[in-house]
């Protein structure tokens, strides 16, 4: 409140100082007494209002306002984070952007390389070998006869696999499997679970340090311009 307060101080100093001089001035002395006694109430009006939104004054009602509403504070926040942030509609417009976006996301070469070829061979060959075809392959050299099917059996699995991930049935599995509405009402639960958790952190004093700092600066000024006001009436209040 250093702001606040330097801005009240200076405004009422002024106008302190504006009364002053219509005491001793020469001419227009109610003039200047009124702007100034006009400044110093709106200045000094205005510090005291502002005073009453976060602190409580004995006798006056309606004091204090955000330290006792402070639970209201706390569901208007989460209401706004809510309702205006992570709402259904929006995290299931994120989802389904990503998921149209996903050819693009998906980087097929560290599934392709975590698979284990070698494995698929020897299992493919231990068929083979315990088929009806065994027997012939034995006289043919065994599973040495088809060791040279290895490295092209490797690369048409690998295209196979690649052809598979990138068909539209896949991909339709997948968005299928995706369920953008399911997934956006998983998220929301979290995200209400985290909010929650950290309002009931919060206590009437954090919500007032919170509110303070985000319109500090500006509630100097309504001190100044009160000053300013209220000089402007004390004016017009004596030509009128």
């Amino acid at each position: 409140m250093k702001k606040l307060l330097n801005k009240s101080f200076i405004t009422n100093l002024v106008a302190v100082v504006i009364i002053g001089l219509g005491y001793i001035s020469p001419i227009q002395q109610d003039l200047i007494k009124s702007i100034g006694f006009f400044a110093l109430s709106g200045a000094i009006t205005n510090w005291l209002a502002i005073y009453m939104l976060f602190e409580k004054v004995p006798y006056l009602y309606g004091s204090g306002v955000i330290p006792d509403r402070f639970e209201e504070f706390k569901l208007s926040i989460k209401q706004l984070m809510m309702n205006q942030f992570f709402n259904v509609n929006n995290i299931e417009q994120f989802i389904e952007t990503e998921e149209q976006q996903g050819s693009k996301m998906l980087n097929l070469e560290p599934f392709l390389n975590a698979v284990d070829y070698d494995r698929i061979y020897e299992s493919l060959v231990a068929s083979i070998m315990g088929s009806s075809f065994g027997g012939m392959l034995l006289m043919m050299g065994g599973e040495e006869a088809l060791a040279p099917l290895k490295e092209p059996f490797t690369e048409k699995m690998k295209i196979t696999l690649v052809d598979m991930i990138e068909s539209d049935r896949f991909k339709a599995a997948l968005k299928h499997g995706l369920n953008a509405h399911k997934i956006g009402i998983d998220i929301i639960d979290k995200i209400e679970a985290v909010i929650d958790k950290r309002l009931n952190e919060l206590t009437p004093q954090l919500v007032k340090e919170m509110v303070q700092a985000i319109i500090r600066e500006h509630l100097g000024w309504l001190v100044v311009w009160g000053g300013i006001f209220g000089g402007l009436m004390g004016a017009l209040f004596v030509f009128a």
